[in-house]
């Protein structure tokens, strides 16, 4: 399993003024928790904290966090940020056990070509840009390919019917639409006309 190493520092005080001083500092105010960790307020550099979730893993990065109050292995599960700026603000890091499964959110990246909804005139219509799944960290994905060549129209491709990375299961309902598909403007018209015609 892939780590990456991020350093904090636990002996910064608490409260909304403290809080600013240290992002005017350039530190992100954050706590760890988790397995039994009972919650340690710290501080991280935001440029490090920025390179460590710059991979391919994003936020989904398992975190070796070092501290004066012993080492962590974590993940950043909820980020507050700035309602304008969008620069982060306050960080919970969850402490983890790389042996048992964490639900996480993974992207979606659709390939293909659905040429039998393209030939009627249709469109795809992807109805999820990202899927809730549980594995164990070093099994985490960094995305999940969705193949619609053999999309229909009027089919629907869902998290079920996805072929999942061994040791990835769903996190969410299996039932979840994914990608559809929809009448195009062509389709729409042509149907619109023949109802018209039908009706004379």
């Amino acid at each position: 399993m892939s780590q990456v190493t991020l350093s904090a520092t636990t002996s910064r005080q608490i409260g909304t003024r403290h809080s600013r001083r240290l992002r005017s500092a350039g530190s992100i105010p954050a706590v760890v928790y988790g397995h039994g960790t009972n919650p340690v307020p710290l501080a991280v550099d935001a440029k490090e904290f920025r390179t460590a979730v710059a991979g391919d893993h994003g936020l989904n990065t398992v975190i070796n966090l070092t501290s004066e109050a012993g080492n962590f292995t974590v993940m950043a599960r909820v980020i507050q940020r700035h309602p304008v700026k969008g620069t982060v603000q306050h960080i919970d890091f969850q402490v983890v056990d790389t042996n048992k499964g964490v639900v996480v959110e993974v992207p979606l990246h659709v390939v293909g070509d659905a040429v039998d909804v393209r030939h009627h005139d249709w469109e795809v219509n992807q109805l999820a840009f990202s899927v809730m799944l549980e594995a164990l960290p070093a099994k985490i994905p960094t995305h999940i390919t969705i193949d619609i060549s053999d999309l229909k129209v009027g089919g629907t491709i869902r998290l079920g019917d996805v072929a999942l990375p061994e040791g990835v299961q769903p996190g969410q309902d299996p039932s979840t639409g994914l990608v559809g598909t929809r009448a195009g403007r062509a389709a729409k018209t042509a149907g619109t006309a023949n109802a018209a015609a039908t009706a004379q």
